[in-house]
């Protein structure tokens, strides 16, 4: 039966991405996606085989509304923009942090992204090996910074947990500070030091 012309990629996308968005990730199911919808369950199946391709498409819509065409200037700048742009996109929706780690290489639109990072390496004067390690230094960097907003923010209950323990001062002490840390001020901060210490 061929598909009905109404549900295209980008609403399935859409209609994924506002389940995860409004219930969590773990409220994705075929199920929910098509209720979403209002199609029938085993309609969904004519488009998507299961809950990973649908995992695949919702990363894919994320990314794809990033846009990679930073303004010319030195590299780490071009970087460090291309890279707040990333996380901009992605911490909107934060729940697909952990579908962002995990399909990262069947999504094109984050191919498209390591191809852009790559490149403003290559211009730079990366090559061979450094320039292999230099983008997974970056790729590490973003991706932790994701998993820690997510899964830690500074301001989260785990911060304030860990300013109460005497027993570790320095631990008590950095918590404390920590948690006037913004978000924005953390990722740019590290970012920073990790483009000072890349080097063609």
């Amino acid at each position: 039966m061929p598909r009905p012309r109404s549900l295209t990629t980008e609403r399935l996308a859409s209609a994924t991405l506002a389940v995860i968005d409004r219930d969590g990730l773990d409220a994705l199911t075929m199920r929910a996606v098509a209720k979403e919808l209002g199609m029938a369950t085993m309609s969904l199946y004519r488009y998507v085989t299961d809950k990973g391709e649908l995992e695949v498409l919702v990363v894919d819509h994320v990314l794809s509304g990033v846009d990679l065409a930073v303004p010319p200037g030195a590299w780490r700048d071009r970087l460090a923009e291309l890279l707040s742009r990333v996380r901009k996109a992605v911490i909107a929706h934060s729940a697909t942090v952990p579908l962002l780690l995990r399909h990262r290489h069947s999504v094109p639109s984050s191919l498209v992204l390591i191809e852009a990072t790559l490149a403003i390496l290559t211009d730079a004067g990366f090559a061979g090996q450094a320039r292999v390690i230099a983008q997974r230094t970056i790729v590490a960097y973003l991706f932790g910074m994701l998993q820690n907003e997510h899964y830690g923010p500074l301001a989260g209950t785990g911060t304030a947990a860990m300013a109460t323990q005497k027993q570790f001062p320095l631990l008590a002490e950095s918590a404390a500070l920590a948690r006037e840390v913004a978000g924005d001020q953390e990722f740019h901060k590290g970012l920073e030091i990790v483009l000072r210490g890349l080097a063609p």
